[in-house]
């Protein structure tokens, strides 16, 4: 099948509202994401203090906390990205977002109010299936977005529906603190702090059950406004014509939502592209290992390790920065994680958001490889200046140290101007249309286990012993050093194994073996090893 006048006029075509809205669409997916997926750390400091006000909430169930909801986004990652695949991007896209909604409720109504047991059953039963929602809206966010981008801003148009999940952040640590600051001055000071007879322990006012509950539901409004344009969006025009091989219907609904001309669908003799005899191949068949296995590793392993530090870091963030020098049992509720969030809020505002943009700004000017090898040096580098001297200098200084907040702050700019955005764009670009859906469902899949990895490693490698709270500053130093270790392998992993996709079509993309040629890009001037 020669290429279709549909496919070359997308990669030509011109800026226009409907990518805009698409961007939006897309992105509110990922804000939605990125709320739920981080306001879990200043709801389990409330929830330490309602429901374990005696004894610390303990390592076991605080990692499982964090691990159930990224393990629900790993498998939805893998099951929503191959039905992508199979159904169709738009019918998969919106049943992604009412499992979204719908779960985000149930966090909010997790039953059983006043035995811990159970509503800890309960709210991580809804966020096991949050996480299955929000997996599927991974893979695509991303396929639907770099299948109606044009192929000179495409980069670009990924990275800012990705970038939403820095909004995501913001809003989160936002909501925290107003309702926590709603709720203290509605209860009044004097029900802030209820103590027993010998005064000497502090239990939550009962309103503060509700609190945490309302923060979680908040998250299911922006996913509840983008349904019904969700469900406006037609069926991209790549899967329509390339995997449906309804060619008419693909040039129609292009037709309907861009200022496409599409009238002719002949056969263009100067955009044809043959197609291979291997066309035919199957997924993980030998043929596909062969012409994608390097791709699908590279994606995969970089995915990897970037979320093993972006994650690990994100949960020190609530650790690390303790402005408070009161112990849990005399600190109140809305306390506690009003400053877990405004800590969130501020590296997300000044370090977080701006590396998306840079991203933005940049990925179609020097390329994924280069942005993502130079995240990767300089995360390393933060890490090694900022872990080498911890135990001995930063420790004593924590509380006061702006220059330990800008360093850890640098992190997650060249995380986010680095590879935590790259991996998420490449396996968008890298595979054919009827496996791309499928394989980046499963490059993302392999990054959440491995933030699985980072926070319930971390966490139990950087405590005394499992009921203490508090992090031991010398294995924070080690932890560091190990994050700085994970960096450089991410380099190695980049340098030898990823393709430049810049300036290219999806086709083009897809035509090319992977880490076999050592040809010079053209439109990156970028080497690609053997």
């Amino acid at each position: 099948m020669p290429a279709l006048r549909v496919l070359s006029s997308l990669d030509a075509a011109r800026i226009q509202w409907y990518h805009f809205k698409a961007i939006i669409v897309a992105g509110m997916g990922l804000f939605t994401d990125a709320y739920d997926l981080f306001c879990i750390a200043p709801i389990m400091k409330m929830i330490s203090q309602i429901y374990y006000h005696k004894d610390s909430i303990g390592t076991a169930l605080l990692s499982t906390s964090y691990a159930i909801a990224l393990l629900g986004t790993a498998l939805g990652q893998i099951i929503f990205g191959y039905l992508g695949d199979r159904v169709g991007r738009r019918k998969v896209y919106g049943l992604c977002l009412l499992i979204m909604v719908f779960s985000s409720f149930g966090c909010g109504f997790s039953v059983c109010t006043t035995r811990r047991s159970c509503v800890m059953v309960s709210l991580g039963f809804f966020r096991f299936v949050l996480g299955l929602g929000i997996g599927g809206d991974y893979p695509l966010s991303a396929t639907i977005m770099s299948e109606f981008a044009n192929k000179r801003t495409r980069g670009a148009f990924i990275a800012a529906v990705f970038s939403m999940q820095g909004l995501g952040i913001l809003m989160s640590s936002a909501v925290t603190m107003v309702v926590c600051v709603v709720f203290k001055n509605v209860a009044g000071e004097g029900s802030l702090e209820q103590t027993n007879a010998a005064g000497s322990e502090t239990l939550a006012p009962a309103e503060s059950d509700i609190a945490w509950r309302l923060i979680l539901m908040i998250g299911a409004i922006p996913a509840a406004l983008t349904f019904y344009w969700r469900m406006l969006m037609p069926e991209t025009a790549r899967y329509t014509a390339l995997v449906e091989n309804n060619v008419v219907q693909a040039a129609k609904d292009m037709q309907r939502v861009m200022s496409v001309s599409m009238t002719q669908i002949d056969e263009d003799s100067s955009l044809e592209l043959q197609q291979s005899p291997r066309s035919s191949y199957k997924l993980f068949s030998r043929r596909f290992l062969s012409l994608h296995g390097c791709d699908l590793f590279a994606a995969s392993a970089n995915w990897f390790l970037v979320d093993v530090v972006f994650y690990t870091s994100n949960l020190l963030l609530s650790q690390i920065f303790n402005f408070s020098n009161k112990s849990i049992n005399s600190t109140s509720v809305y306390d506690s994680a009003f400053e877990v969030a405004k800590v969130a809020a501020i590296v997300a505002a000044c370090s977080t958001i701006p590396g998306y943009w840079f991203t933005v700004y940049f990925i179609d000017r020097i390329g994924r490889v280069q942005i993502q090898m130079m995240g990767f040096f300089l995360m390393a580098v933060v890490y090694l200046v900022a872990g080498i001297p911890y135990s001995w200098y930063w420790s004593k200084h924590e509380k006061t140290n702006k220059g330990f907040m800008v360093l850890y702050g640098l992190i997650f700019f060249f995380s986010n101007f680095g590879p935590n955005t790259t991996t998420f764009i490449i396996p968008a670009e890298l595979f054919p249309a009827r496996f791309r859906s499928t394989c980046h469902g499963i490059s993302g899949a392999a990054g959440k286990f491995g933030a699985i990895v980072g926070t319930v490693g971390f966490l139990w490698a950087t405590k005394h012993h499992e009921d203490d709270v508090f992090l031991d500053v010398k294995r924070v130093r080690i932890a560091f050093l190990i994050l700085g270790g994970v960096c450089i392998a991410g380099m190695i992993v980049t340098y030898f194994f990823t393709r430049e996709t810049m300036g290219r079509s999806l086709e083009e993309n897809e035509d090319e073996i992977g880490c076999t040629t050592s040809a010079e890009s053209s439109s990156a001037n970028v080497l690609f090893p053997r």
